[in-house]
């Protein structure tokens, strides 16, 4: 047995009070000398053994009723014959991850696993306090009524979600509930690649249902995209299959079918094509449909045009040249005088590349140059030191000349990388600045094995022309959209204004990039090839992921739904003790009057 509230128990302390009277107890005789007393006399004592164990009834009556009231202020809980549970803070955790739309014997996994949610928010009653959380971040709170409905409209999560921050959220709640009894539940699939790290939930109990048996195979397309991200006309499409045996698989751009086949598992499929057209369009790579649908196409983008024209200048450097030229050899961009590539002090004109001076004496005028042309960033001074470059695509790349760019008042644009804390590399419309000049003496840049392929596209993606960014997302994930960007276009033409921060879209596909009427970038959403990997942890496995007080982890919903509110074990003991010191006050003057009446009979 433990107490809610054993503070109370010191209650227990007024037996003393009833004890005490009784022991305090003295009789009064009054010595009569005649004999018509000695009737009285033997009368007493016939009736003595009765009056002392109707004393000591009442002390033990009295001790008895306020024991039971301390210990029912106490609020106890322990083994107790009857229905119902202690009020309990439940949190209700639904794994409804992408994995789980997977067909199972004629339904959606996730119909059964919604069942069995339902179980445990129909086992609670108004004391409790429930809420509902699932995989996407959605928490519900409130009415039974609420939680319930919320948990009977909860469809698939188009992307892996995030499980342990959800069971996270849900031992919050039932934390700061401030109720003593505290319980999370957990209704998964057991995928493999969700439950890849321990699991801790401190002193709050959890129960874990997952499902019994094998997973059905999956077929899914894991890698989809075109190389490179601009088609000068010509490009590819490289695409992978996870396959359990071969497929038949589509590969198509727009309304025009590139190719049809047979895919294998381990195999890429490379399909070089020129499509006719111009501008930004959508693709898809297909398989034939299996038992989880939702990952059985994969979708990518691509810019159709003609190769942007550039011109380095000559005084930026041998790696600037020798970079361009292989652009041009593998058709990237073509010679030209749409795109300037210098030293900022060089630089007359946007769209450009524009690098820091390599002589400080030139640190003025290539800060006016900068502010001739509009841009809101200036060169600090200059700092030599071996710094590490942070950014996509820039591991292990570092700076030993660098002047730090500082934004001006009402600066607009992105940070593409960042060194010693500050800007090194920025972008906005028509322009992208580094911070070092392009030389082995300033960074080690131009000797990185990405330097020529990031040139290629920082030229395609942010300076040439209608041509911007393409950025991919998982369905309902962070995004950063490029400056400018004012909305999304879907498949259906339609235009959805956004904001910044604002997520991905919680549908898979290609949405095009919109500033005003023109087409600026695409974004790409698609789940985490992970979640096609519907592998499961065997229940013994997942039970020592799981470190808890108090854990059960299952696939038998029974033994799941026993250990739900922990029913049948410990219950609120409060109520039948008030009931019993509420009968023992009775029983008390029950006697007292008995003994009155035979007091007057005497």
């Amino acid at each position: 047995m433990s107490f809610l509230a054993p503070l109370y128990l010191l209650l227990a302390g007024a037996v003393a009070v009833p004890l005490f009277l009784h022991l305090r107890r003295r009789r009064i005789e009054n010595r009569v000398d005649f004999p018509a007393v000695r009737y009285l006399e033997r009368a007493e004592k016939d009736n003595v053994r009765q009056l002392k164990i109707r004393n000591l009834l009442l002390m033990f009556l009295r001790i008895a009723t306020v024991l039971a009231i301390a210990v029912a202020a106490a609020r106890p809980i322990g083994a107790f014959f009857g229905a119902g549970h202690v009020p309990t803070a439940l949190a209700i955790v639904l794994d409804n991850s992408l994995s789980t739309s997977a067909i199972v014997n004629g339904q959606p996994l996730l119909a059964s696993l919604r069942a069995s949610a339902l179980d445990a928010a129909n086992a609670a009653t108004g004391s409790d306090r429930v809420w509902f959380v699932t995989v996407d971040g959605s928490v519900t709170g409130g009415s039974l009524d609420a939680v319930r409905q919320a948990i009977s409209r909860t469809d698939v999560h188009p992307a892996r979600g995030d499980l342990a921050t959800a069971i996270t959220r849900a031992t919050g709640l039932v934390v700061g509930s401030g109720l003593g009894a505290r319980q999370v539940v957990v209704v998964t699939d057991a995928q493999a690649t969700t439950w890849n790290a321990p699991l801790a939930t401190g002193d709050v109990r959890l129960s874990v249902l997952a499902p019994a048996g094998t997973p059905p195979s999956n077929r899914a397309v894991v890698l989809a995209e075109a190389r490179p991200a601009r088609w000068t006309p010509r490009g590819a499409v490289v695409a992978r299959a996870q396959l359990p045996d071969s497929a038949t698989y589509r590969i198509a751009l727009g309304e025009q079918t590139l190719a049809r086949g047979t895919a294998r598992e381990g195999e890429d499929l490379t399909v070089r094509a020129a499509p006719s057209g111009r501008g930004w369009r959508a693709g898809v790579v297909e398989l034939e449909p299996d038992e989880l649908r939702a990952d059985d196409a994969r979708w990518f983008a691509v810019w159709l045009g003609a190769a942007p024209r550039v011109r380095p200048d000559p005084a930026a450097g041998p790696f600037l040249r020798t970079a361009v030229d292989a652009l041009v050899q593998d058709a990237r961009v073509a010679p030209g005088d749409d795109v300037a590539l210098g030293a900022a002090d060089g630089i007359l004109r946007l769209p450009a590349l524009l690098l820091a001076p390599s002589d400080p004496s030139r640190l003025g005028a290539a800060n006016r140059a900068l502010e001739r042309l509009g841009l809101p960033w200036r060169f600090a001074q200059p700092r030599r030191d071996q710094t590490a470059v942070r950014g996509e695509r820039f591991d292990g790349v570092r700076a030993s000349l660098r002047y730090p760019l500082e934004a001006q008042p009402g600066a607009t644009g992105d940070t593409i990388a960042t060194a010693g804390g500050a800007p090194w590399i920025v972008a906005g419309d028509g322009y992208v600045i580094i911070a070092s000049p392009l030389d082995p003496a300033a960074t080690d840049l131009p000797l990185n094995a990405n330097f020529v392929p990031w040139l290629g596209d920082i030229i395609a993606q942010r300076l040439a022309g209608s041509a911007s960014a393409l950025l991919q997302a998982v369905p309902g994930g962070a995004v950063r959209y490029p400056a400018g960007v004012e909305g999304l276009e879907g498949s259906d033409g339609q235009v959805t204004p956004i904001a910044a921060g604002a997520p991905a879209p919680t549908r898979a596909g290609v949405y095009f990039l919109r500033r005003g009427t023109e087409r600026v970038g695409a974004l790409v959403v698609n789940a985490e090839p992970d979640e096609s990997d519907l592998a499961r942890l065997p229940i013994a496995t997942l039970r020592d992921r799981v470190r808890a007080r108090d854990a059960v982890v299952t696939a038998d919903r029974a033994v799941w739904k026993r250990s739900l509110f922990d029913v049948g074990s410990r219950r609120p003991l409060q109520l039948p003790l008030i009931l019993l010191a509420l009968a023992l006050l009775v029983a008390e003057t029950v006697v007292l009057r008995r003994g009155e009446r035979l007091g007057d009979a005497a």
